[in-house]
């Protein structure tokens, strides 16, 4: 090919070449208009707020149980609310991860959704009951996760003012409820484990005078004998009107040479 006809081909080319480029730049400049476009979808920010509502519900109950030394707290509760909403999104807005879906083709039901995360909630909460002795942890932490979720999903589909009311109720229950238990007349239970060197036992009925005389009653007894460690042991479950009484008997109790252990533990969540 000549010099000459090479050229009539460079010139007959660039303007092909050119009009490519320029189809393709405004391709790629389509695209991204559309795409800030979506970013600034009014549906987008609907998003980020309930996303947002739903953190800062789960921080504010979670505090609360961070306060009281739980072991589900701040984070746990926050990120609980936040996974919640961010799943009962997906009911929500179906349409923007399936487009082509139609009202008559497939039907999505939210409250199988909600099924399923209370129920997965239910495990997590059942990690944070814990048994220590004979006493139960952990009950009302396990109930504010459980609750915590369900105000998630509140604020995932949208219902804002329910979702704002069971937060306030649930600071509520947990904080000024816990003041007005502390003041309102309950009895004090306990469980009861005291041992005696097997040859100074206190009789049942020597046992059963000093709680009395302590402001005791026995809700049952049990009894245990070890010939190995050479003890006799009384377990029971215990209640009073003041748990006061609980010290005044562990001073008795010290002041018994005979007693080689003993442990009162207070039954609460």
């Amino acid at each position: 090919m000549t010099p000459t006809q090479r050229c009539v081909i460079a010139q007959c080319i660039a303007p092909l070449s050119y009009s490519l480029q320029s189809t393709a730049y405004s391709l790629l400049a389509d695209r991204a208009v559309s795409a800030i476009e979506d970013l600034l979808n009014p549906v987008h920010f609907e998003i980020a707020l309930r996303l947002v509502i739903a953190v800062f519900i789960g921080a504010l109950i979670g505090l609360e149980r961070s306060y009281h030394g739980r072991p589900a707290g701040f984070r746990t509760h926050t990120l609980v609310c936040m996974s919640t909403a961010l799943l009962m999104l997906v009911t929500v807005y179906e349409n923007r991860w399936f487009p082509g879906v139609s009202q008559g083709r497939i039907a999505l039901d939210p409250t199988r959704l909600a099924q399923g995360i209370m129920t997965g909630i239910g495990f997590l909460g059942a990690g944070t009951i814990m048994k220590e002795g004979l006493s139960v942890r952990g009950l009302t932490t396990a109930a504010s996760i459980w609750t915590t979720a369900a105000i998630g999903i509140l604020v995932g589909i949208g219902f804002y003012f329910p979702a704002v009311l069971a937060t306030v109720l649930t600071l509520g229950t947990l904080s000024l409820f816990r003041w007005i238990e502390n003041r309102i007349p309950a009895q004090f239970y306990a469980h009861f484990v005291v041992r005696f060197a097997r040859q100074q036992v206190l009789s049942e009925a020597e046992m059963r005078d000093l709680l009395r005389k302590h402001g005791f009653s026995i809700a049952n007894l049990n009894y245990r004998l070890d010939t190995e460690q050479d003890f006799f042991e009384y377990r029971m479950v215990i209640r009073t009107d003041d748990a006061d009484n609980a010290r005044a008997l562990s001073d008795a109790l010290k002041g018994l040479s005979s007693v080689v252990e003993f442990r009162v533990l207070p039954m609460s969540d």
